[in-house]
């Protein structure tokens, strides 16, 4: 199967499939592997310092000839360096979230890198095209991680932002399978941006504990919380009920920063505390039942793209 889009095109790639840059899960294993399959891999810089993501990067290379690209998130304090690492290095595509991209614009067009800004209203898309982002991901709330105040879904987001702006648009949220990329094509999208599913391989650097968390979700078995501080999707817990009781109960910024501390990503994700840890996960976990490797799910996605496609073609109009 070929699917050619304005994205494939942009980032010369076989599929218009890219696997987000997840804290603690997307390391140059995850990242190469997707690549190598003909998606778009995507370092995760937001939980490295400067000098891991650098060694990333050149394993990242050494393991693959196909493009990939890393995810900064701006409003880190270090945003700068990992900015300079990741231009020093040659890595040709970034996608950027949370903050401004045209900080760094003018970094990165100077030394030819392709951008894509990660938004969640169609206000911040046409910011992120006035500054000079080649594409934008639109991502709805049903995303794991953090996510935009105003909670837009992607079934709605999605044709919004293709009206609204001329560059490329990226579906994210609640996509794991053949027929929610094919649903996000048809909705205008020129690709998908893929995290829950890809979280839940045996490339990612997830702990097994967080990996079989996933799989074991189901529909309801992610919440909203932590509004006040910014708001997070994760998986049902201890820590996730009783981030939701403080907030119930009226708990301040200070008090929920308090509660929530500084490693608690690390804790669930990484380290696998399936009590404390915060598992941040998309709703699309309902649809992970297994743990794949890359090539598996690849495998798997294309093929469902065509029986969705098949199905679709047998409607009658």
């Amino acid at each position: 199967m070929k699917i050619k889009t304005k994205i494939t095109q942009l980032f010369n790639i076989e599929y218009p499939i890219i696997q987000a840059g997840m804290v603690w899960i997307s390391g140059w294993k995850l990242a190469s592997a997707v690549s190598n399959e003909g998606g778009l891999g995507l370092i995760g810089a937001g939980s490295m310092k400067p000098d891991l993501l650098r060694e990333h990067i050149q394993k990242c290379k050494n393991a693959t000839d196909k493009p990939f690209g890393v995810n900064i998130p701006l409003l880190r304090r270090d945003a700068e360096e990992l900015v300079k690492v990741t231009v020093e290095e040659g890595v040709k595509i970034v996608f950027s979230s949370a903050g401004h991209p045209g900080k760094f614009i003018k970094s990165f067009k100077d030394n030819g890198v392709k951008v894509a800004h990660v938004i969640p209203s169609v206000k911040h898309a046409l910011k992120a095209e006035e500054v000079g982002c080649d594409a934008v991901v639109g991502e709805g709330v049903e995303a794991g991680g953090h996510n935009g105040i105003n909670e837009t879904t992607t079934l709605t987001l999605i044709p919004q932002l293709v009206d609204a702006v001329k560059i490329p648009v990226i579906a994210a949220g609640g996509i794991a399978d053949g027929r929610g990329i094919l649903a996000a094509l048809s909705l205008g999208a020129e690709g998908v941006q893929i995290g829950t599913r890809f979280a839940a391989t045996v490339e990612s650097s997830a702990h097994s504990n967080y990996k079989q968390k996933v799989v074991e979700a189901k529909d309801d078995g992610t919440v909203l919380a932590l509004k006040k501080i910014g708001l997070v999707r994760m998986l049902k817990n201890d820590f996730a009920f009783r981030a939701l009781q403080a907030e119930k109960e009226g708990w301040d910024e200070i008090k929920l920063k308090e509660l929530l501390g500084s490693k608690r990503e690390r804790l669930g994700i990484f380290e696998g505390d399936e009590m404390e840890g915060e598992l941040e996960a998309g709703q699309s976990s309902g649809l992970v039942n297994e743990i794949l490797t890359v090539k598996e799910l690849f495998n798997k996605l294309l093929n469902e793209i065509s029986k969705a496609k098949q199905r679709n073609e047998r409607i009658i109009f």
